[in-house]
């Protein structure tokens, strides 16, 4: 699933694109791409697109009075549509432009997930975005201490949960938990100030070479394509440390951490009952 960086780069192109562009009407092309039924898909229609911005994992079309909240799920992607044709391949949703343009959000595979809240007024107030914690690259360190504090839990599970902090996903969670030299399995309430503290400057480095890499690109690439120090490295030496990238299951995807670097050495058990928290 797309994380905050690239899709923070993404809006910023999209918004260099397409805005001041006019919305002729939203075309909604699969069955479930509207979450909302009021207001319209019309109601937008006749305003020209503001700009594209990003809360959390969410796309923000904004046409002033109405915003478009997009997510694309896993599979899902928001392009220039030079085709337009009638059934494009895996086709959720389209934006038709006065000039003759269109974006199409479209999502790989056959569950057709991703789709759009119309929304009118603040969409920081209303459904999807109401309950998103702070964006992880804003967070402060008073934010992240209550919210480590209000829930007990591992520490990778933490972060991508998206009412503690917004924008983080699989692989962030692999790199931010490498970064501040944590355990993904540490337990949130045991933290102390200093790996709080840590934790957040991770988050904030982390995020923001990310970022800067991402702007580098022309579109959204696969998560393959990305550099990481330990996301999707399993085997591979550890920049910095006498390890390789070791791997442990835990519920149904695949952490990747240095136990050098982590947890003392000491491997983690593959299995989501470990009592191995730190």
């Amino acid at each position: 699933m797309p994380e905050l960086p690239e899709l923070q780069a993404h809006a910023e192109r999209l918004s260099e694109d397409f805005a001041g562009t006019v919305l002729r009407r939203l075309e909604p092309i699969s069955l479930n791409a509207l979450k909302t039924f009021d207001p319209s898909p019309d109601a937008a229609g006749g305003e020209a697109l503001r700009q594209v911005t990003r809360r959390g994992k969410y796309l923000l079309l904004d046409f002033g009075d109405t915003t478009h909240v997009t997510h694309l799920m896993h599979g899902g992607r928001l392009r220039p549509d030079a085709k337009q044709s009638r059934r494009p391949r895996g086709g959720v949703a389209r934006w038709r432009f006065e000039d003759d343009r269109a974006l199409l959000l479209s999502e790989a595979g056959t569950e057709r997930r991703a789709g759009v809240w119309v929304v009118r007024g603040d969409p920081a107030t209303q459904e999807p975005l109401v309950d998103l914690g702070p964006d992880a690259d804003r967070i402060t360190d008073e934010e992240l201490t209550e919210a480590l504090g209000a829930t007990r839990g591992r520490l990778h599970g933490f972060l991508r949960r998206q009412g503690n902090l917004a924008g983080v996903g699989r692989r962030l969670a692999n790199e931010v938990c490498f970064a501040a030299r944590l355990s993904p399995f540490a337990t949130t309430t045991s933290l102390d100030a200093d790996e709080v503290a840590r934790l957040r400057v991770a988050l904030h480095e982390v995020i923001a070479d990310s970022l800067a890499w991402e702007r580098t690109q022309h579109e959204m690439v696969k998560v393959t394509d990305k550099p990481s120090r330990v996301h999707g490295r399993a085997g591979e030496p550890v920049d910095g440390f006498d390890d390789v990238v070791h791997t442990v299951a835990y519920r149904s995807y695949t952490v990747y951490y240095s136990p050098a670097a982590q947890t003392g050495g000491k491997i983690l058990a593959d299995n989501t009952t470990s009592r191995f928290l730190k």
